[in-house]
């Protein structure tokens, strides 16, 4: 073989977004000229704890070594094709530990990072790309503290990992939101009704305060404000009245909560981050404005439709901008790596590209600016002025 410069493994994390193959595609094709050899861990962080190190052991399930004609049949296409996880190796339940780990590893929660960086030095990685949240990244933090050589890539839909203004899958996420209430609000108006929509959004509420702007729906409802279902039925009303078909629409982020309320979860479950399945938030709105409405509509009820967007946001192809960020995202990884950088998270700032510590992706939550881009009397996003603002407008944490 011929010499390499060393290894890069690379993967993917959380959910699936359109943009992760471009991103894989970027890493790997610049690596491989700049003469790394490059690695494609499957299925996340769990594939980099299933490993088991034995050269004669078949480990295709957990990694693969990546090449220029296997990114390139992926690139263009939407999800992962490395597969993802919601696994994090400082918390993995006594159920989910690998069989060759079981007789080790015998709590109910265990941190199997000593297996990882064991792992890591089985595959002989020099540089460790995670591309993922602020969870997947987080472990990307835990690591780097153990001294693995980590450069992180943003991705989710929320946008919510700290430091970036853009994180891989948004844009794709608002512009599918806009199609997709776009599609429906004929259904609306048909039936003169409300058009309620359960959008993606547990912390933060850029997925529906973006689409809202851009006149997608009157109203929204964001995690970051407990809103009033009575005041929202109120708008919802009078926005129904103005309008000469009959019918308004709102947003509603999953992880919204009623006045005094909270967070609804669709049972008692987690997933392997430890996070309760949100899921419903959207039927009790649907249901609470079509009981409220005859308090506003003169007596009369109104009805709705509701739709849960969920993964139809996230399924296909990326945009033009989940295809080009993804590509200067992996490139820019790959300049850290040739500066002998790491410890560091590519990010977009102010229409910029650039890079920033890793630990902040630990050292705080992004949210929405409520006091600055949400108009809490109407439910709408709040805008007096775009010059010089970030490319999306409300993103930036500055």
């Amino acid at each position: 073989m011929a010499t390499k410069k060393g290894v890069i493994a690379i993967l993917t994390g959380g959910g699936d977004v359109p943009g992760l193959n471009p991103a894989i595609r970027a890493v790997t094709i610049r690596a491989l000229r700049e003469g790394y050899e490059v690695i494609g861990i499957r299925r996340g962080w769990a594939g980099m704890v299933e490993i088991i190190r034995d050269k004669k052991v078949d480990n295709s399930n957990n990694y693969r070594v990546l090449s220029r004609k296997i990114v390139d049949r992926a690139g263009r296409t939407g999800g992962t094709f490395l597969h993802s996880s919601r696994t994090k190796p400082s918390r993995v339940k006594k159920t989910a530990v690998p069989e060759h780990l079981k007789e080790i590893y015998t709590d109910d929660m265990n941190d199997l990072t000593e297996e990882v960086l064991k792992n890591l030095e089985f595959l002989g990685v020099d540089y460790l790309i995670p591309i993922g949240g602020d969870d997947t990244l987080s472990y990307g933090v835990r690591l780097y503290q153990e001294g693995v050589k980590v450069v992180a890539i943003p991705k989710t839909m929320d946008n919510d990992v700290p430091g970036t203004d853009y994180c891989i899958g948004f844009s794709t996420c608002v512009t599918r939101t806009i199609a997709l209430t776009n599609n429906l609000r004929t259904v609306a108006g048909s039936h003169e009704r409300f058009l309620i929509l359960e959008v993606f959004g547990r912390y933060a509420g850029f997925t529906a305060l973006l689409p809202t702007m851009a006149g997608a729906a009157n109203r929204c409802v964001i995690p970051e404000y407990e809103f009033d279902i009575a005041q929202l039925t109120e708008l919802l009303s009078k926005d129904r009245r103005d309008n000469p078909s009959h019918y308004a629409i709102a947003l509603i982020s999953e992880g919204s909560m009623f006045k005094g309320g909270e967070m609804i979860f669709k049972d008692r479950t987690t997933d392997a981050y430890g996070h309760a399945k949100l899921g419903g938030i959207g039927d009790l709105v649907s249901e609470e404005v079509k009981a409220l409405s005859p308090q506003f509509n003169k007596g009369k009820t109104i009805s709705t439709v509701h739709q849960k967007l969920g993964y139809m946001v996230r399924g296909g192809d990326p945009d033009a901008i989940d295809s080009i960020v993804p590509m200067a995202f992996g490139n820019l990884a790959l300049d850290l790596i040739l500066k002998g950088l790491h410890g560091r998270l590519v990010v977009l700032k102010n229409g910029r590209y650039d890079n920033v510590p890793i630990e902040i992706i630990t050292s705080r939550k992004k949210l929405v600016n409520v006091d600055q881009f949400y108009n809490t009397d109407r439910y709408r996003p709040n805008y007096e002025s775009f010059e010089m603002k970030p490319l999306f407008i409300m993103t930036s944490e500055l």
